[in-house]
């Protein structure tokens, strides 16, 4: 009897490790692939980018979610790094430092060869993968960046941005955001105007700017997401049923995604995951088991919103964390079986990390690449 008593939490912890070795057995043939961080934005506040500062030095950089051993120890192989910049400089100079914060980005790629790869095409990523690298793009957070100009649109496509916000906390002149659906702004739009709005998700598609609906008003998804002829994505928003938080995505919209084709990528900030300031990983989870549910197991993907947040869950608390949820996700019976490529649509799917080996493409590894469709299909890139 006394036996049973110490032995229980012996084999819970022997399970617990069980689970995180498989996840990292699948990570090693399947890594990561997260929609949002916020690194290059810590870099202008912490160093101005002045990135040959000894203390910028990313390989041992100190007092953020992420950096080079980090981004090694959780599996990173392609990050959306954020090129963002406040509210406040729309109509003032938004557009530069859209551009500055795009540079940072680029001279992470050409300071650390080693570790991070700039990439805009499938071959890019595919190369990233086979030398070990970070697949490095860009998101622009915000549609006050365009300066409401198609022209800076397109040169942002050109300087290597492969998706746009349509909106962060503000509204634009063309598209609403998420605080007018808490009363704190007004509605101009009705969700995208009927004008320049659509102008802008049809040149998104045009060019294969991937549009994303974080921070946006639910008039705003439902637009995009009928105007759109691509999939979109929200990089970085969790579900509104479990955390009744307006950056959250409804189930109505969920369905949306659903019969698009789409991508939510679960955010891990305590208050969009728990509506509270405490959260742990298994509420992260959650999140992610409620929109397979409802949206479908290709509808689910990672966007930590590292480096863009003050508070974390417990488990989750850096970029190196992501074993630990990829764990839980098998201890709650994410199965490791295979999706055949004869299932999947070839014109908007590569057949990359498919062999002849049984068993090597596994489900949880379709969430942990669940952007490969959008990022590399012909269509939007």
């Amino acid at each position: 009897m006394w036996t049973c008593w110490w032995l229980w939490p012996l084999v819970a912890v022997c399970t617990a490790d069980q689970f995180l070795d498989q996840a990292k057995r699948i990570m090693q043939t399947t890594p990561v692939i997260d929609g949002h961080n916020d690194l290059p934005w810590q870099l202008l506040l912490k160093f101005n980018n002045e990135l040959r500062q000894k203390d910028a030095n990313l390989t041992s950089l100190t007092g953020t979610h992420t950096n080079i051993p980090k981004l090694k120890a959780g599996f990173v192989g392609g990050q959306f790094w954020s090129a963002y910049t406040p509210c406040n400089t729309q109509n003032k100079d938004a557009v530069k430092r859209t551009m500055e914060q795009i540079d940072v980005i680029h001279r992470m790629c050409q300071m650390y060869p080693e570790t991070f790869l700039c990439v805009t095409s499938s071959q890019g990523i595919r190369q990233a993968f086979r030398e070990g690298k970070v697949a490095s793009l860009i998101g622009v957070e915000g549609g006050h960046s365009i300066d409401s100009s198609l022209g800076v649109l397109r040169a942002l496509y050109h300087l290597g941005m492969r998706y746009l916000t349509l909106t962060h906390s503000c509204n634009t002149p063309w598209a609403d955001n998420w605080l007018v659906d808490t009363g704190d702004h007004d509605a101009q739009s009705g969700g995208l105007s009927d004008d320049f709005g659509k102008s802008v998700v049809r040149e998104m598609n045009r060019l294969g700017v991937i549009i994303d609906l974080a921070h946006v008003s639910v008039a705003t998804m439902k637009a995009a997401l009928n105007q759109s002829q691509a999939p979109v994505i929200f990089s970085h928003s969790s579900a509104f049923a479990l955390c009744e938080h307006r950056r959250n995505v409804p189930d109505d919209v969920l369905q949306l995604v659903k019969q698009t084709g789409s991508l939510v990528m679960v955010n891990f900030y305590n208050d969009y995951v728990a509506c509270k300031r405490e959260a742990n990983l298994s509420q992260v989870a959650d999140h992610l088991d409620h929109i397979k549910k409802v949206a479908g197991a290709g509808a689910v993907g990672f966007g930590g919103d590292f480096d863009g947040v003050t508070r974390l869950p417990v488990g989750l608390e850096d970029v190196s964390k992501y074993p630990n949820l990829v764990a839980e996700l098998l201890r709650r019976q994410w199965t490791e079986t295979p999706i055949e490529q004869n299932y999947l649509d070839s014109s908007c799917r590569t057949s990359y990390g498919y062999s002849a080996a049984p068993g090597l493409h596994l489900q949880p590894a379709a969430l942990l690449a669940s952007l490969t469709p959008l990022l590399l299909g012909p269509r939007l890139l």
